[in-house]
């Protein structure tokens, strides 16, 4: 009990980043690898480090969300006491819709004060990664104070959008925080994740939102910086930002490599996503693929290359489709051709079209468009 970690995750804190793939979902409801969801990761990493008490804060758009993570049984959270718990999207009594995290926080702190756990993850549901919380315990332990924040060390790209940077000092303490600053190399980007005393948290929210205060990262973290309050976990692991349509393309892509793959799928720690049954995926006699995932319930009767097909997807004959991520339901009928392409859910692309993009700008087809 003296280790007992309440899980607390944003599933909205980024939906305006991604346009039209979050107009009709949340973030952590947009479908990555073929058959996960951004939500199953933090998700995932906490229960596999022994949290068994988790609430996700919505906002908007959040019946996907619900369909997917139902009563938390794919993650052994469907309890009688405590487990997985959808929290509502409002702040206070007659305020509406929060506008930041820490009034989200002050919306749900009857959750909070009803837990007897001793500290609080907070995680959003922007990055895909492996990450062992018991590990950043163990650092925020070790450096006595009342909030550790994880971290990993990566060049900011040119269309990286929502940089949070973290300028840290000696015994690996916060020095300062800095929000889309105009840096260039290798940077400490914040991986929207902390542990923290719960009491700590406790007092910190009701101070900030009495003081008309809203923002986690000016309001708390710049804060307790100047006080050498905040340390600093470095994640070594393979991970992925997802902060615009491009990154979320190369988040998928990165998951052909078969080492990253293994990196952020490992075994020892699994991801867990909802189970659904599905007949294995069919091939016709001409169907080729070569360094593709493809998820159970499609038909390949094409060419595949280099690419991500989700569940129930059926391609056409003589259709090719490489550098693409085909999400469930889409049906690409023969003789088609894609390049670069993003479609979302249930799209519908007809004989002999040819649609493409580029790395750097993937073509993107709404959810349930006829081409």
């Amino acid at each position: 009990m003296a280790d007992k970690m309440l899980g607390i995750i944003f599933s909205n804190m980024h939906d305006t980043a991604l346009g039209d793939l979050t107009l009709h979902r949340t973030m952590g409801s947009i479908p990555v690898g073929g058959r996960y969801r951004l939500v199953d990761f933090p998700l995932s990493n906490m229960v596999n480090s022994g949290v068994r008490d988790v609430g996700i804060v919505t906002k908007s758009n959040y019946h996907s969300l619900m369909d997917h993570v139902g009563s938390g049984r794919e993650w052994d959270l469907a309890r009688k006491i405590g487990g997985l718990t959808i929290l509502p999207p409002f702040s206070r009594t007659g305020s509406g819709m929060y506008k930041g995290s820490l009034e989200a926080l002050w919306g749900i702190m009857g959750y909070i004060r009803s837990s007897n756990a001793r500290y609080v993850i907070l995680s959003d549901c922007d990055v895909m990664a492996n990450v062992d919380y018991l590990d950043i315990l163990r650092s925020h332990k070790e450096a006595g104070v009342g909030i550790t924040v994880a971290y990993t060390r990566r060049e900011i790209e040119e269309n990286d959008q929502d940089n949070v940077v973290l300028s840290i000092g000696k015994n690996d303490l916060l020095n300062d925080v800095l929000i889309n600053p105009d840096l260039q190399g290798d940077q400490n980007l914040y991986l929207n994740t902390a542990i923290i005393d719960r009491d700590l948290l406790i007092r910190m929210v009701t101070d900030a939102v009495s003081r008309g205060h809203y923002s986690f990262y000016q309001d708390i973290l710049q804060v307790q910086a100047q006080a050498d309050q905040v340390n600093c976990y470095r994640y070594e692991g393979s991970c992925c930002r997802i902060h615009c349509m491009e990154s979320y393309f190369r988040a998928n892509m990165m998951l052909l490599d078969r080492e990253a793959r293994m990196q952020l799928f490992d075994p020892r720690r699994p991801i867990y996503t909802k189970v659904r049954d599905e007949v294995p995926a069919r091939y016709g006699l001409k169907a080729a693929v070569s360094n593709s995932l493809v998820a159970d319930g499609c038909i390949i009767e094409g060419r595949v290359e280099n690419s991500v097909i989700f569940r129930g997807v059926r391609i056409g004959k003589g259709t090719v489709v490489r550098n693409s991520i085909v999400m469930q339901g889409t049906v690409i009928e023969d003789n088609a051709e894609l390049s670069y392409v993003i479609t979302d859910k249930d799209v519908l692309i007809k004989d002999g079209r040819k649609l493409g993009g580029y790395l750097t700008y993937p073509l993107y087809i709404p959810k349930q468009t006829h081409v």
